[in-house]
């Protein structure tokens, strides 16, 4: 006869590999649920340092930004500063010129002669006076002519009053510096 075995062990042995896959499947979830959290929870930190990072570069990119129109202002103040500075160098060396000018004027002027206008331009000079004669106008000019001071005398007007044997005379010329480099005008 053939034997049969009344045990249900098949039975015993599917409910128990079916526990096991179970248990299995439970703790590969178990286990996929754990490595997609660190994953989560990795990316999240990593995302969290880039961040960080970025804010700190922003920070320092503002004062970087900050430092560069602070020196651009310190830039521009030591230009405006240095274009001061010019200005009163040329005034200091024009100063003496002033005196120059007016003694060069008298020591020139021939006798007989006197100005009633002196106008000043830039170093463009006019001047406006009377003379006894034509010839004190062009003794003046010759006078002008040899100063260091004063150069290029050029005669605008002359005119000769008979009546009085006066001559009225209006003349340009230029303001020099001998020895001086002037650069303004």
């Amino acid at each position: 006869m053939a034997q049969i075995n009344l045990l249900p062990w098949r039975e015993e042995q599917r409910k128990q590999q079916s526990k096991e896959f179970t248990l299995h499947a439970l703790l590969a979830a178990v286990f996929c649920f754990a490595l997609v959290l660190y994953a989560q929870f990795h990316i999240s930190g990593m995302l969290q340092q880039q961040n960080n990072r970025n804010q700190y570069l922003e920070l320092e990119t503002q004062k970087l930004l900050s430092q560069l129109n602070e020196i651009k202002n310190l830039e521009n103040t030591k230009k405006k500063l240095l274009s001061r500075m010019d200005i009163i160098q040329r005034l200091q060396i024009r100063r003496p010129q002033v005196v120059h000018l007016f003694h060069e004027l008298s020591d020139t002027l021939p006798n007989g002669s006197y100005l009633r206008s002196i106008k000043q331009k830039g170093n463009t000079i006019t001047l406006e006076g009377l003379a006894e004669s034509n010839a004190r106008v062009s003794a003046y000019m010759r006078n002008l002519s040899a100063s260091g001071w004063l150069t290029a005398p050029r005669l605008e007007v002359i005119e000769a009053d008979k009546n009085e044997r006066i001559s009225y005379f209006k003349l340009h010329l230029q303001q020099s510096a001998p020895g001086l480099n002037t650069e303004a005008k």
